[in-house]
């Protein structure tokens, strides 16, 4: 008996004198201590990739959106359509200055004929003057009368007209222009209720493109720790790979596997490199849509800071997570929005009533004219003009217009209600399609506790137990696969996790996201802006009606 155990025990030394053996013969030489030289430093050129964590992700990001800036934009578009809409309540003055140089005129004429230089030159006027009262002797009277003929015969009657401004030459006319709505009929307070609607519709807006970028941007930034991981799993399955084929190689050297065993790590090996090069391809993708988001160049080196799987950032999440939020369909932004376009409706089919009914306005026109001969007028040439007047227009046959107009916003109205009602449905079931995903992101992280490290330790076991030719390759490659999956599933439950808290957390703010919905909102947001603008060109084109500026000359 003893002897077969030493037996056994020389087989065994044997076998591992051949293993080593043949594992020398693998190894490359060694350099001798003399060769060895220090390497010279290497410059690099390189620029330091720049951390970043997720909250400085999503800063960066709401200062570099462009999203953000086109929903600013819109708020200060609704902002000027208020002050439109609300200027028609105030009174409007406007000046006006022109000048007008006369080349012909029809009354040119009223200079007179040539004066005829064979007669005596009539006396001067005025011809009065030479009217004498009866004080005077009769032969003074009588001469006076001659006189006072002459100069009537010899003048131009129509010379008393040059100061009126027919046919001058030059024009100068300054004036004033002041209106003030009296009575619209109610289309005025009509047009303030909707340019109201619509400034409450932008700022909502903004707060939905906002919380709709930080979602993204989380999502993002977890995409691309996710696929950090990925990576880095599947070049370690590589390099697990590659290390059971380099024992596989050895024990067939020495004859202890047969060539089944060696071509099946062969294409184990050679089947783990397409994995890597298609996981480092998606977290390229993956940094590239990060990058973009936050407006960085696409090839400056970024390094996230913030795991994905950390286990007790994550914990405490999970503790302050409650399904208590908000999540009414009536409280979200896409269906406050859709009540707005309601109100918006309702105030302008009120303005195509109001037209069936007079408006009644004050104006007044304040001027000064002057008709001089000369290029420039004196001080004391001008004139005054100064007009005041109250203003009313009644329809009296429009051809159907009005009507038109009342039936296009009552059909506006019922679209918008219905809209109302189908982004609130839809509301409902994104809020509950949200609550489901968190719940099933949270039992997936819960029930992947310590799955990862049970992978790990029999992965580590059928190791050994491969090593020491007590299991199969077979059984180390299911260990390795098992493994795999335990650590792909657990970041992925983390990444889903932190993803659906962020959602549900800002979900009261964020629009719809299934593709009817959006649709709806795209349609109302997109008649709420092309409406919004009605009352704004109504208001300029009443003002511009009412304010006519330029003051004829008398």
């Amino acid at each position: 008996m003893s002897s077969r155990k030493a037996q056994l025990r020389a087989r065994r030394l044997g076998r591992i004198l051949k293993v080593s053996l043949a594992a020398a013969a693998l190894l490359p030489p060694a350099i001798a201590p003399a060769q060895v030289t220090t390497p010279p430093a290497v410059t690099m050129t390189a620029t330091a990739p720049r951390t970043l964590s997720l909250d400085e992700a999503v800063r960066m990001a709401e200062s570099q959106s462009e999203a953000i800036r086109i929903a600013r934009a819109g708020v200060q578009r609704a902002e000027g359509q208020q002050y439109q809409a609300r200027s028609q309540r105030l009174p409007q003055l406007a000046g006006s200055a022109s000048y007008t140089r006369t080349l012909a005129s029809q009354f040119s004429i009223a200079a007179g004929p040539a004066v005829d230089t064979t007669k005596p030159v009539p006396p001067p006027a005025p011809c009065d003057q030479y009217l004498l009262d009866a004080t005077a002797t009769t032969a003074d009277r009588l001469a006076g009368l001659e006189d006072a003929s002459r100069c009537a015969i010899g003048g131009n009657p129509f010379s008393s007209f040059g100061s009126l401004g027919f046919g001058a030459k030059n024009q100068y006319n300054v004036g004033l222009a002041f209106s003030q709505n009296l009575f619209a009929g109610g289309r005025i307070s009509a047009q303030n209720a909707v340019a109201n609607a619509g400034r409450r519709s932008a700022d909502i807006e903004l707060t939905a493109q906002r919380a709709q970028l930080r979602l993204d941007v989380t999502q993002a930034y977890f995409d691309a720790t996710l696929a950090d991981r990925l990576v880095a799993l599947a070049e370690s399955s590589a390099v697990q790979t590659d290390n059971v084929l380099k024992q596989t190689k050895l024990a067939r050297t020495v004859g202890n596997v047969s060539e089944f065993e060696l071509l099946r790590a062969q294409v184990s090996s050679a089947n783990q490199r397409p994995i890597v090069i298609q996981r480092q391809s998606d977290r390229e993708v993956a940094y590239l849509r990060l990058k973009q988001l936050l407006n960085i160049p696409l090839d400056s080196p970024v390094e996230l800071t913030t795991a994905v799987d950390d286990s007790a950032a994550t914990n405490v999440a999970l503790e302050s997570i409650g399904i208590t939020s908000d999540t009414a369909a009536i409280d979200r932004a896409t269906v406050k929005q859709a009540a707005e376009a309601i109100d918006a409706q309702r105030g302008l089919l009120k303005v195509a009533k109001a037209q069936r009914l007079p408006t009644l306005s004050l104006t007044s026109q304040y001027g000064k004219v002057a008709f001089p001969l000369t290029g420039l007028p004196q001080s004391g040439s001008f004139r005054t003009n100064w007009t005041i007047g109250v203003a009313s227009q009644v329809p009296l046959f429009t051809g159907g217009r009005i009507k038109g107009d009342q039936l296009v916003a009552e059909a506006n109205v019922r679209e918008a209600q219905a809209r109302y009602d189908q982004l609130r449905e839809f509301a409902a079931l994104d809020s509950r399609v949200t609550i489901n995903n968190l719940l099933q992101a949270r039992a997936a992280w819960q029930a992947s506790l310590g799955t990862a490290e049970q992978a790990a330790r029999a992965y580590s076991i059928a190791e050994v137990r491969y090593k020491e030719g007590i299991s199969t390759q077979i059984e180390l490659n299911d260990s390795r696969i098992l493994l795999e999956q335990a650590v792909t599933n657990r970041a992925l439950a983390a990444r889903n996790l932190q993803v659906a808290r962020v959602k549900l957390a800002l979900l009261a703010d964020l629009p719809l996201q299934s593709t009817g919905a959006t649709q709806a909102q795209a349609q109302t947001q997109a008649t709420a802006a092309q409406q919004s603008s009605q009352p704004a060109q109504a208001a300029q084109q009443q003002v511009q009606g009412q304010q006519q500026t330029a003051i004829p000359p008398q």
